[in-house]
């Protein structure tokens, strides 16, 4: 929403057919121009297409962000490979991926780019409640865009990565709830915010725009805490 707040072309790519067409909805009546991808970026020839629809609708691809990925909390005796290995599909291939195939393009403009990783704070930091697929996945992309920025450095292309702690979006909620475990949980968390709250959706507004725009250009390889300060403390 924020990319489209800002004038942004935007071909929008999900899974859901119902998130997406909402999110379609809302972009156009901010009134961004706006091509919608009903599809998952879990194979090269999938990535491929969604760049070249977005090639084909308006000419170039100048920004990537993924936002896609996943988590299954489970104690690591009780986590099969299977569980393990898709986590790191969609929080790590899948951005591996979209890299790969958008950076192609924006290689072939010759032009620079801007490419956008979701990571967390969870990249850097452990957690005891069966996180051994998510932190690892998460440190990987934090891999990927150091390697990658270091890779692209003298083409114009930056890549850098968002790293939230918790905050509010359809897959955390019920943390916002007013029930006991909902507060157990949120107070957990609070005792490492110097902010003393959980994340906001606009809380990663001014992030996305800074690492969208030419404000980002001498950043690379550089992981953005968007936490409230959990990682400091």
């Amino acid at each position: 929403m924020v990319l489209a707040g800002a004038g942004a072309k935007l071909t929008l790519v999900a899974g859901s057919k119902d998130a997406l067409a909402q999110t379609v909805r809302e972009c156009r009546e901010l009134g961004a121009e706006v091509g919608e991808v009903n599809a998952r970026p879990s194979s090269e020839e999938a990535c491929e297409s969604i760049v070249k629809d977005a090639v084909r609708r308006f000419s170039r691809v100048d920004i990537l962000v993924v936002a896609s990925g996943k988590n299954d909390v489970a104690k690591i005796i009780e986590m099969t490979p299977d569980r393990f290995k898709d986590v790191m599909d969609a929080n790590v291939t899948q951005s591996w991926l979209m890299a790969r195939a958008a950076g192609k393009q924006m290689l072939s403009q010759g032009e620079g780019g801007k490419v956008i990783l979701m990571s967390s704070a969870r990249g850097i930091l452990g957690h005891p409640a069966g996180y051994t697929a998510y932190c690892a996945s998460k440190s990987a992309v934090d891999g990927i865009t150091k390697a990658l920025g270091c890779e692209w450095g003298e083409t114009g292309i930056t890549v850098n990565a968002i790293a939230p702690t918790v905050f509010r979006s359809p897959l955390t909620a019920w943390m916002f709830d007013d029930t006991e475990r909902a507060r157990d949980v949120r107070n957990g968390f609070l005792t490492r915010v110097p902010k003393g709250r959980l994340g906001e959706p606009s809380d990663l507004a001014g992030p996305l725009l800074f690492l969208a725009s030419a404000a980002s250009d001498f950043y690379t390889g550089h992981i953005l805490y968007a936490d409230g300060g959990y990682t400091a403390g």
